[in-house]
């Protein structure tokens, strides 16, 4: 995905001269084309999260649209002030780009681990906030997001991850669909959608076919499509790499509660603990109960009383 943001960004940044690119010191050899050919719009503000915000916004103030890149708890948490004052109040178009967000870094202690990132941004006014799974949806949406006018933020993983298939483009602010199905919709966000892709893989075989769908954007969320799927799907999981609060199952559950009509729903991802050890992203799912042996054990289940 890292290598489809710097791509995607290095084709952006030739057709928009306003466009500027601040680091946290990160991503060291991913940007040499960008610094390369941009220099003059490249600009490491050091292991200084705060003042890289502050940096972006006052830039930005200045008809810049400045992007804000570091690790994603670094992003968010750190700079957490500075965001909400000098980006959100002032409603600039900065994008605060946070890579490697839930436990991409698991091995690397809680410090690094970004379970409670979209919390944080979806707390703030004005703030756009879109999660991609894949780096097709990175090439999609990032071109999207910097035509905004006001802030983002935005979500890069790391390297390798697999494209995944899906039945429509990747829009901003609207659900994708993954898969077709019934009885069952299972709703995920971030990168976490590749484990839907194999839990439904698994399903297929067995002749179990849930709808699949891929919330990149969680906010502004995408009520209308929630609604169409809970006319056709009796039960809703919702599979995220986020704390309980503040991510796509609260998002969905606030929906839910408006609607006259209960909506049944279900929810696979970290509790709200602190993952403790240095253990991999992946062992960590499993532990959690979130990887695609999970979910499809899931679906299984529920998928015998959604008739």
């Amino acid at each position: 995905m890292r290598r489809a943001f710097s791509d995607t960004l290095v084709k952006i940044a030739a057709e928009d001269d306003h466009l500027l690119f601040v680091t946290g010191d990160l991503g060291f050899q991913v940007f040499d084309e960008y610094r390369s050919r941009f220099s003059a719009r490249y600009v490491n503000a050091g292991v200084a999260e705060a003042q890289m915000i502050n940096f972006a916004a006052g830039m930005a103030a200045d008809g810049w649209h400045a992007i804000a890149y570091s690790i994603a708890s670094f992003a968010t948490a750190r700079a957490f002030e500075q965001i909400r004052y000098c980006v959100s109040y002032p409603n600039l178009p900065v994008t605060i780009v946070g890579a490697g967000r839930g436990f991409t870094y698991g091995n690397s202690g809680v410090s690094h681990h970004a379970v409670d990132d979209v919390g944080l941004m979806t707390l703030l006014p004005n703030m756009t906030v879109v999660t991609p799974g894949d780096p097709t949806e990175i090439e999609q949406l990032l071109p999207q997001v910097l035509r905004l006018p006001g802030p983002a933020y935005f979500t890069v993983g790391r390297f390798g991850e697999p494209r995944y298939d899906a039945r429509e483009p990747a829009v901003l602010g609207r659900a994708r669909l993954l898969q077709e199905g019934e009885r069952v919709a299972i709703i995920g966000t971030g990168e976490v959608a590749g484990e839907i892709s194999k839990a439904v893989a698994l399903l297929k075989e067995e002749g179990v076919e849930p709808a699949a769908y891929q919330m990149h954007t969680i906010r502004p969320l995408d009520t209308a499509a929630l609604e169409h799927i809970a006319g056709e799907s009796k039960i809703f999981v919702i599979v995220e790499e986020h704390m309980p609060r503040g991510g796509l199952w609260s998002a969905v559950t606030q929906w839910a509660a408006t609607r006259d009509t209960p909506v049944r729903l279900r929810r696979l991802g970290p509790p709200e603990a602190f993952a403790l050890g240095n253990v991999k992203r992946d062992d960590l799912r499993v532990r959690f109960n979130y990887d695609a042996t999970a979910i499809a054990r899931e679906v299984r289940a529920l998928w015998k009383h959604a008739c």
